[in-house]
């Protein structure tokens, strides 16, 4: 039996002008343009707040090792070889917290459509050029650091980056120089980090910023970069609040129904509008459970084509110390298109710098006391990220099972994924020129380790033209009901070649600004009569 108990109805009438439920990046950045426009914003987050001090740095401070990991949601996967219980992150900027800072924009050639996605439907309904201003915008909120024309493939931009990037670190100045010498371009990578002194300290850095909360807030995550702004201008945040129902009534959302987790008391909110930010594999769930999906003119696309990107991380061990200094060293990236026989055609992904997996995590997986082993090894090895493409297939889906009810009302979440061989083939080359690289930068021992995560899960309530394949229009509207949004990376029609942070952000900016000044405008209509 629930020990949940039936709270008050949070206001017998409409409350707030808009609820955002989420968090992160999709989140945040949609409410940004309403909160500054003046409307009475309401955010729904199911976790904490992360607690910021010295005890980030240690190195039981990494994501997989933090309660912030573990998920009121539970998770099955069914195919694909990923972990049987997926755990998301529940704390209040999301995943944002946890990241490792890197902020690039979608290659043009991204937002076009691809033959080899196309009986997937996957089409994007806008052009690079349509969400080049929020980019820029993004960055600047984000106070992102680097160099404009460095990466080949960079799209056009409409300025400089807000900030220089920092220097290299020796690490990151020996990678550099073996990929070049194969004939590769490397680039800084624009880091969302601060390094010149303000009102926050600059970055120190340390090794623990990827997977890790930064200790002294220098990492401009939507928790440090973005609420605290939002807050002082009216933002109304409520964590430790988990979404459990969308009610509908006259054919729009009348309601929110949630769960006080830290009171374990129901409560109920209203607003004129509902915008989705809580992730693509939580916002459809909630869709879900909530029998929207049948409202939808595209119901069969309601979860499916999930993507995640084909993850690998090739580490080297090199017999002198690449990190002697124990400094951060995620600064450098290179892109790889397919050439070769049997390779994919086109942009295949990006290949970037990782530090080396957290002491605690080691030993953590190891389950067996190495004797000092451990901070050896880290401080002799560094890592390469391979991240390739995934295609958009309705077979790799979430769905939900009824049967399977958790304490708070919710069916289980179940998710289907398994990689395609292109992709897997998309990530054999990836990691064939990454082992290259770290050989070339000394390396006499290389280990791949498959990542089986869902950090960069996109694409399971799409946007798009076509009323009968996306559930959202160009706005990100959800079809059948006229005043719910979703503004996370579930809209994404297609992953990228890229990390997915910076597009969840511009996009959800672009929505938000549209929104806000609909809002506006319908004011002053109402103002004027």
């Amino acid at each position: 039996m629930s020990t949940i108990e039936r709270g008050e109805t949070a206001g017998a009438r409409r409350d707030y002008d808009v609820i955002v439920v989420g968090s992160g990046f999709g989140a945040a950045f949609s409410a940004l343009p309403l909160v500054h426009a003046g409307a009475r914003v309401l955010m729904l987050e199911r976790g904490p707040w992360v607690r910021r001090g010295p005890w980030n740095w240690d190195p039981q401070g990494s994501f997989d090792l933090t309660p912030y990991k573990a998920s009121e949601v539970p998770f099955r996967a069914l195919a694909g070889g990923v972990s049987p219980l997926m755990d998301s992150c529940s704390c209040v900027g999301g995943p944002s917290v946890f990241y490792g800072g890197v902020s690039l924009r979608l290659r043009k050639s991204d937002f076009e459509p691809r033959a080899d996605f196309a009986r997937a439907g996957a089409t994007w309904p806008l052009r690079y050029a349509d969400l080049e201003p929020y980019y820029a915008r993004a960055e600047e909120i984000l106070g992102v650091g680097g160099e404009a024309g460095a990466d080949p493939s960079e799209p056009p931009r409409s300025g400089p980056y807000p900030h220089a990037p920092a220097p290299l670190s020796p690490t990151s100045r020996l990678i550099a120089g073996a990929a070049r010498s194969l004939g590769l371009t490397p680039f800084p990578l624009p880091l969302a980090v601060n390094h010149t002194k303000g009102t926050r300290l600059p970055c120190q850095a340390c090794t623990t910023c990827d997977t890790f909360a930064c200790a002294i807030s220098a990492k401009n995550d939507v928790a440090t970069a973005v609420l605290p702004d939002l807050l002082r201008r009216g933002l109304e945040l409520r964590p430790r609040t988990l979404v459990t129902g969308l009610k509908v009534q006259g054919g729009r959302i009348a309601e929110v129904e949630a769960v006080d987790t830290a009171a374990g008391k129901r409560v109920t909110f209203r607003a004129g509008m509902v915008l989705l930010g809580a992730g693509a594999l939580s916002s459809p769930h909630l869709i879900l459970a909530s029998g929207l999906a049948a409202r939808n003119p595209a119901a069969h696309a309601v979860g499916a084509y999930l993507t995640r990107h084909c993850v690998a991380i090739i580490y080297g061990l090199f017999r002198r110390l690449p990190d002697e200094g124990q400094v951060f060293h995620k600064q450098v990236g290179f892109h790889v298109a397919g050439s070769g026989p049997g390779e994919p055609d086109g942009p295949l992904g990006l290949i970037q710098q990782v530090q080396s997996p957290p002491e605690g995590l080691i030993r953590q997986r190891l389950r067996m006391n190495l004797n000092g082993w451990v901070p050896r090894l880290v401080k002799r090895a560094t890592g390469l990220l391979v991240l390739a493409e995934d295609e958009p297939r309705a077979e790799n889906h979430v769905s939900i099972d009824r049967s399977k009810i958790d304490r708070f009302g919710l069916p289980q979440l179940v998710v289907t994924y398994r990689e395609s061989r292109r992709d897997e083939r998309a990530r054999d080359v990836l990691s064939r020129r990454a082992r290259a690289v770290l050989r070339e930068a000394g390396a006499f021992l290389l280990y791949r380790h498959l990542v089986k995560t869902f950090s960069h899960a996109a694409g399971t309530v799409r946007f798009g033209d076509d009323a009968q394949v996306a559930p959202l229009d160009p706005w990100c509207r959800f079809r059948g009901l006229p005043n719910l949004f979703v503004v996370d990376a579930s809209t994404m029609p297609t992953s990228g070649t890229v990390n997915p942070s910076l597009t969840i952000a511009a996009n959800a900016l672009r929505v938000g600004t549209r929104l806000a000044r609909e809002s506006e405008a319908r004011l002053e209509r109402e103002t004027a009569a």
